[in-house]
């Protein structure tokens, strides 16, 4: 078994891929086990968890990447709505203290029935589909870059 410490800082973009394939709470965690596609076993004992498409190790001949599997997610598709009704979309989700991401098109949560009854309350369409899906990251616009976290100031 190969112990894992931390990302690649500088991984080497053309070398192939063998994927490690891990559920979304797994990569949350800083130490877990987990075995790649080409039957490597991995141990992690990181100081801050994976993301979705790090390279956490690499050889001469290929590199080594986390794939965070898709997941039941529950999609709404932002398409003429103002921007007060997403808002208000996220603040009824984050009020129920479910997780709640957004992308420049659509908006994505975890397919449980409190969102389902939660949508249907509140009368807003929405699809039921599977992403990778990444609480916390906010995409204001197709122009705008992506926030990745919620920042310091922001505490329960």
């Amino acid at each position: 078994m190969i112990l894992v410490s931390a990302p690649v800082m500088s991984p080497a973009l053309a070398l192939p891929v063998v994927e490690l394939r891990a559920e979304r709470r797994t990569l949350m965690k800083r130490l877990w086990r987990g075995v790649a596609a080409d039957g490597t076993e991995f141990g992690f004992e990181l100081a801050s968890p994976l993301k979705h498409g790090d390279t956490f190790f690499q050889s001469d001949t290929v590199r080594y990447v986390a794939v965070q599997e898709s997941e039941p997610v529950l999609e709404i598709l932002m398409g003429e709505l103002p921007a007060s009704a997403t808002a208000g979309i996220g603040w009824a989700v984050g009020n129920l203290h479910l997780e709640f991401s957004s992308e420049a098109t659509r908006l994505l949560t975890p397919d449980e029935p409190a969102a389902r009854q939660l949508f249907a309350r509140i009368q807003i369409d929405y699809t039921p589909t599977t992403a990778v899906f990444r609480p916390g990251r906010f995409k204001r616009s197709v122009s705008t870059p992506l926030v990745d976290e919620l920042g310091p100031s922001h505490k329960h």
